[in-house]
Parts: structure tokens; C-alpha cells; sequence
């Protein structure tokens, strides 16, 4: 995985449960890492995030693989209620300029998008039709 690259994509500090954090500690030991595009307001996310959440959730302890969240939520308020459910990291929302550089980078045309970037470069942006099929997160 190469943090240089996605530290010029995703900045210096990610969101956690405990505030924002360098991104090297954030994704420390990670070696794939999932984008999930979404919001609070768009149904199919709402439906899709419990279940991504629940997979995140039972994967083995020291799992290799961390879950960002890139919000398209219309406000902040939105943006900490949704991400209230989540256990993983996400974007902060004030960097609304890394969020669409990253929608234009992969092409994001719709939400939710969980887009999967392997530790040997291949990116798969398929990665919701993934976990509803395999209900896993493992992607080697």
C-alpha cells in the first residue's frame, strides 16, 4: 500500500472514534484499504452501512483491512450522525476538496461506492457487491 499516495489523496489526518489522527497511525498494519462512498440522506447507503458495518465488525482482530468514509452528505450535522454509526475511519468533513478529487479520481457515479485499493495497486470498485455476495471483507 502506498501511504505517500494516499496521503496526497486522503491528507494528513483521518476521523476516528477519537478525533482526527495522523493518517499513518489511522492506517497502520493496513494493507488494503476500502473507500466507502455515501450519506446519511441516500437510502440504498442506508441500507447498505449496517451491513458493511456488521461484516467490519466480525472480521478477525488485527484485520489488514480499514474502512474510509468519503461523505456526500449536505452538511456537518449529517455527516456526524451518520458517521455515528460506523466503526471505522472517515475524511473529515471539512475536506470537501479531498472528496471531490477522490469522486473524480475513481468516477464515482452513484452512492454507495466502496471502492477497494489492493496492497498490490489493483483498485476494484466493486467492493458492495463484494461484501453482499461474500459477506467479507477479504479481497486477495
Amino acid at each position: 500500500m502506498d501511504l505517500s499516495a494516499l496521503k496526497q489523496d486522503l491528507g494528513d489526518t483521518l476521523l476516528t472514534k477519537g478525533g482526527e489522527v495522523p493518517i499513518e497511525k489511522a492506517l497502520e498494519g493496513k494493507t488494503t484499504i476500502c473507500l466507502y462512498f455515501s450519506a446519511h440522506w441516500c437510502p440504498p447507503c442506508r441500507g447498505f452501512t449496517p451491513v458493511l458495518s456488521e461484516v467490519y465488525s466480525s472480521g478477525e482482530k488485527g484485520s489488514d483491512v480499514e474502512v474510509v468514509f468519503i461523505s456526500s452528505d449536505r452538511d456537518e450535522a449529517s455527516f456526524d450522525a451518520y458517521y455515528g454509526e460506523m466503526p471505522w475511519c472517515a475524511l473529515p468533513f471539512k475536506a470537501a476538496d479531498k472528496k471531490a478529487a477522490l469522486s473524480a479520481k475513481y468516477e464515482i457515479q452513484g452512492i454507495p461506492t466502496l471502492v477497494i485499493l489492493k496492497k498490490d495497486g489493483t483498485v476494484d470498485k466493486n467492493g458492495r457487491g463484494h461484501v453482499m455476495g461474500q459477506k467479507n471483507l477479504k479481497f486477495d
